[in-house]
């Protein structure tokens, strides 16, 4: 665990760091922290459990001290409550905010609709008041008023859809300007059932695109400014890990004050951070971008655009699929004329507004427009620039992306995104904030430092590292007897798995461990194809329903699944992660191979070599790890409840054979391991009946 005596100042400094809820001069007559959770799980009618107050003191001291913490803290702990309640408390005792960040929707859905009302309603007779609380999303996320209104720009997309998709993108936008009219919130994740993400476009705009709360019409009605406006007021402010990060990122804010984050299902912020400082260019955008400049431009400037874009198309069908490591005259020379064509249109742009006082229409297309070319200009600048001499010591990395399937009318598109995001997340983040990051899954390979140094909090000697990096590691362990409850099964006897699908003995060992399991199976495969290859052969040699993702929408197979004890569903990388069915309807979970990163992976397979030139070992860095978070994950399915009983299989034998195996092995739950396939079959079956 990193040393913990570097500190940093923090509105909790008045407190005694030792004494975990201790009171500072001023603050109401308040139980310890521990009190306070006792009084919360009293009053939801819950127990508590040690784990969830080994946690809550941990958040409290970290709040105290300002030393960031990962929390690991297995399903069934309590984790929400545990850090909610030493959150809440700072928050009314200091008239602070805190923000509480996570990935899901469903998770933000718990906090908001279950976990932070009863809280609230638990503590206010302790805090003198009742905490107040709101969520707060991307502008994106809301219906825009103004958009609804004046419509949105031509999207040279909708041209790539057949004319029933089209006709039922209208249908949908008819029905979005009828829920305008009974919606309180304009939150997109209200309306259900959801509409697809053309139907969204044409009603909403992106924070570069609104024209601003002063000179829109509908100002004092956007549903996002008073999403902003609540939140504000608000003690806890519930968000996700994109808006976290571009309010991070930006140089304008985006979320309220706040000294104190707190990040829910940490293993993913990485990637989230990643996407968000990421970007992307096609002939297609560049079109988009001519389209909505319009007639607001001079034509000799919107032509040398469209003719700048239609020449990068033409380069662009000419660059392979993958990993680029250098630029080629042509793309280069394509890209150059892009970006220089996008800067005068945006000239001429900026030049008109400067000369009239725009209606608000047009004043919409002027910033949409505006967006759409600074987009396009920044990819293609920040692409030109992300070639260096020296391979090793670039910070980004560039791929084309293009569709595998010949008939896909999605454009080769080419991607940059940065090899790191530490480094980001150590200036803009942890050295403005306090963090606490919790997940169940946050120790791979028995250690916190594989996902602290992809998040900027490197391993350090004390005083040899900012004290506003200073951080501490704590596995509060989990409420499951996972050695007693369930079996972890290493089919050490299988072959390898190859490159041609799953071997024939692969299907059949899934055949005799669904049998004896009698269904209640789900299968995590680590493609689509081999998922789908699994479903149609074993279709035909077991007696049991078999659900393939795909088939229809995820949530209502899961629903399925859990309705029917026989049915198996098998499916790819949102199950391994995103599945919660306890009880009977869950009692085996297969995985099909260790969930390396493809070895053409342009992302991952630049950041295994860039460890690798600064001499660190690239595969256990980045692959390895990678694998491990996943696994852990996906082995996470089985257990969801206390009384839940059952099997993971695991069919890679690397598991066991190979000398990453141990690092593997160390980052999952404690089952009882066995690689006998008759102890586990049989164990299936005794479950079965």
């Amino acid at each position: 665990m990193p040393p913990g005596d570097a500190r940093k100042p923090s509105p909790g400094d008045a407190r005694r760091p030792d004494d975990a809820g201790a009171r500072a001069a001023g603050e109401p007559d308040l139980p310890a922290i521990s009190g306070l959770l006792a009084i919360a799980v009293a009053d939801l009618g819950g127990a508590q459990r040690p784990g969830q107050v080994t946690m809550a003191q941990a958040v409290c001291r970290s709040i105290e001290t300002g030393e960031h913490l990962a929390v690991q803290a297995g399903t069934g702990t309590g984790k929400s409550l545990a850090y909610l309640v030493p959150a809440v408390r700072h928050a009314v005792t200091q008239q602070a905010t805190v923000v509480v960040s996570t990935a899901t929707i469903a998770l933000q859905r718990q906090l908001i609709d279950r976990d932070l009302p009863r809280l609230a309603a638990a503590l206010a007779p302790v805090l003198g008041r009742e905490p107040v609380f709101a969520i707060l999303k991307g502008r994106r996320n809301y219906l825009c008023l103004q958009r609804l209104r004046s419509g949105a720009p031509d999207d040279p997309a909708q041209a790539l859809f057949d004319a029933r998709t089209v006709s039922a993108v209208g249908a949908q936008v008819q029905r979005l300007n009828e829920w305008a009219g009974v919606t309180a919130t304009g939150d997109r994740d209200e309306l259900v059932p959801g509409v697809s993400e053309q139907a969204w476009r044409q009603v909403s705009v992106t924070a570069r695109e609104c024209i601003g709360v002063q000179r829109c019409p509908f100002g004092t009605r956007c549903f996002a400014e008073l999403a902003r406006a609540e939140a504000s007021r608000a003690d806890i402010v519930v968000t996700n890990h994109a808006l976290l990060a571009i309010d991070a990122l930006e140089d304008f804010d985006v979320l309220p004050e706040h000294d104190i984050v707190i990040i829910d299902e940490a293993h993913e912020l990485v990637d989230r951070v990643t996407s968000v400082a990421s970007a992307e260019l096609s002939a297609a955008a560049v079109e988009a971008a001519v389209r909505r400049c319009g007639k607001m431009v001079e034509e000799q400037a919107a032509s040398r655009l469209r003719d700048a874009g239609e020449a990068a198309g033409r380069a662009f069908a000419e660059v392979p699929a993958g990993r680029m490591d250098s630029l080629a005259e042509q793309p280069a020379i394509a890209l150059a004329s892009v970006r220089d064509a996008a800067a005068g249109c945006a000239a001429d742009l900026r030049a008109g507004a400067r000369n009239t006082e725009d209606e608000p229409e047009r004043l919409a297309a002027r910033r949409s427009a505006l967006t759409a070319l600074d987009e396009v200009q920044g990819a293609a600048d920040r692409i030109l620039h992300a070639f260096g001499a020296d391979i090793a010591a670039r910070s980004e990395v560039v791929w084309m992306d293009r569709p595998a399937a010949p008939e896909s009318s999605r454009p080769p598109t080419l991607r940059i995104a940065p090899l790191e995001v530490g480094g980001l997340l150590a200036e803009r983040l942890f050295s403005r904030r306090t963090v606490t990051l919790t997940s169940a899954t946050l120790s791979l390979g028995g250690s916190f430092e594989p996902l602290a140094r992809q998040w900027g909090l490197p391993r350090a000697e004390p005083g040899e590292q900012p004290e506003s990096l200073a951080w501490s590691g704590i596995d509060v362990g989990s409420p499951f007897d996972h050695p007693r409850s369930g079996i972890l099964y290493l089919a050490r006897h299988l072959p390898p798995p190859g490159r041609d699908g799953l071997p024939e003995p692969y299907l059949d060992e899934l055949r005799e461990l669904i049998t004896a399991a009698g269904g209640r199976t789900l299968g995590l495969f680590s493609s689509m194809r081999a998922a789908r290859q699994a479903a149609a052969e074993l279709r035909e040699r077991i007696d049991y329903p078999l659900l393939c993702q795909g088939d229809d929408p995820t949530s209502q197979l899961i629903s399925q699944f859990a309705a029917d004890e026989a049915t198996c569903l098998f499916g790819t990388l949102s199950l391994w992660q995103g599945v919660d069915v306890p009880g009977r309807a869950l009692q085996l979970v297969v995985i099909d191979r260790i969930p390396f990163p493809r070895p053409d992976d342009p992302l991952a397979s630049a950041r295994q070599r860039a460890v690798a030139a600064r001499g660190g070992n690239g595969f256990m860095t980045v692959a390895a790890a990678h694998a491990a978070l996943l696994l852990a994950q996906g082995t996470g399915r089985l257990l969801r409840t206390m009384s839940d009983r059952g099997v993971v299989a695991i069919l890679d034998p690397r598991l066991v054979t190979a000398r990453y195996g141990g690092f593997l092995r160390a980052s999952l739950p404690p089952f009882w391991t066995t690689t006998d396939p008759e102890v586990v079959r049989g164990a299936l079956r005794r479950l079965a009946g």
